[in-house]
């Protein structure tokens, strides 16, 4: 109760200062102030008042149309998603908010054509891309991974296609993309539930589908990309390491050799920004704690708890090497051929 009392006196303390005459930007300032503290209906009536004063603010009508979403007012949110699409200055964010509109709504022929007008306008907008593909592929749309794909090659620097793609390559027979996609996404977005969840699952990729033969190139004659034809030539060399079984262990020593093989014969013609991290890890020392980091958690957790405490140096020293630096792919490594 003395939370909501606050909340209470905090929006009547906010709305008595309207009667004051503020001008747009503090109107703005404080409706958003109400849209953090979740109180949506404030935040509509401010805006409004806030727009009557300068009613062609994209960035307040954005705010209120958003506004009007979270408070699940998905009619008036339609009617403000229209007109705002259709403004010369719509920005990548408006037909984002336009796409959560039309899916709240199940509108999702409207919503098609939209994100068609959207990646028109922004080509290279990996956000569009990704969430384009994510409405096809709740419509069971397997053309869902020609966006993210296509997102991968525009926006490089955007994590979510590369999630949405390993997540699809898992369930398919291809060994290769789930792979390397998803170590790509862990590595962008390492603190998120998201990347979290895909070092299990590349974990169970390396087993179930990189290792699942003993000749990797089986079924690969009609892969058209000749740089995971070279990935699954380099990794072949390290079948008999898995014989084994595929430990922590065996896997940084797998890694570790592919690196070096990798490093002598392709990477001059395959720069890949994936790979030449790994190889500035194995160069300083970290690359076994940075392969318990990705595979300990899924592996044993308990195990790697432990690890973690008797080799604390060596922990300590890539958790700063990490934070210290923010992963992404660049432009022109893009090697995936359908």
């Amino acid at each position: 109760m003395k939370k909501y009392a606050l909340l209470f006196i905090a929006g009547l303390t906010a709305l008595a200062s309207l009667a004051q005459g503020d001008d747009p930007k503090t109107l703005h300032e404080t409706a958003k102030s109400f849209m953090r503290s979740g109180d949506f209906d404030n935040a509509v009536v401010v805006l409004k008042r806030a727009l009557n004063q300068d009613k062609n603010n994209l960035e307040m009508q954005k705010d209120l149309v958003m506004s009007y979403y979270l408070k699940r007012d998905y009619v008036r949110a339609l009617e403000g998603v229209k007109v705002l699409v259709d403004r010369d200055d719509a920005d990548e964010v408006t037909f984002q908010i336009a796409g959560n509109v039309y899916k709240a709504l199940e509108e999702v022929k409207d919503c098609e054509k939209m994100y068609k007008k959207a990646l028109k306008k922004f080509p290279k907008s990996g956000p569009l891309y990704s969430e384009y593909g994510e409405l096809l592929w709740a419509g069971k749309n397997f053309s869902a991974i020609d966006q993210w794909e296509k997102g991968i090659q525009a926006d490089p620097a955007y994590g979510g296609n590369y999630y949405n793609a390993a997540l699809y390559y898992f369930f398919t027979k291809d060994k290769v993309w789930s792979v390397i996609y998803g170590e790509i996404y862990v590595n962008m977005e390492s603190l998120s539930e998201r990347g979290s969840a895909m070092k299990g699952l590349l974990l169970q990729a390396y087993k179930e589908k990189l290792f699942a033969e003993a000749d990797l190139m089986k079924g690969e004659e009609k892969n058209k990309s000749e740089f995971a034809k070279a990935f699954l030539e380099t990794m072949s060399r390290q079948s008999g390491v898995a014989n084994k079984g595929l430990t922590i262990e065996t896997l940084t020593q797998i890694r570790t050799r592919f690196i070096l093989d990798w490093d002598a014969k392709y990477a001059a013609k395959y720069p890949f920004r994936l790979f030449d991290y790994q190889r500035q890890l194995l160069q300083n020392g970290m690359f076994e704690a940075y392969n318990q980091w990705l595979f300990g958690p899924s592996n044993d957790l308990a195990a790697y708890d432990n690890w973690t405490k008797t080799h604390a140096e060596q922990f300590e020293a890539l958790d700063k090497f990490q934070r210290n630096r923010v992963f992404r792919m660049p432009p022109g490594q893009y090697y995936k051929v359908n």
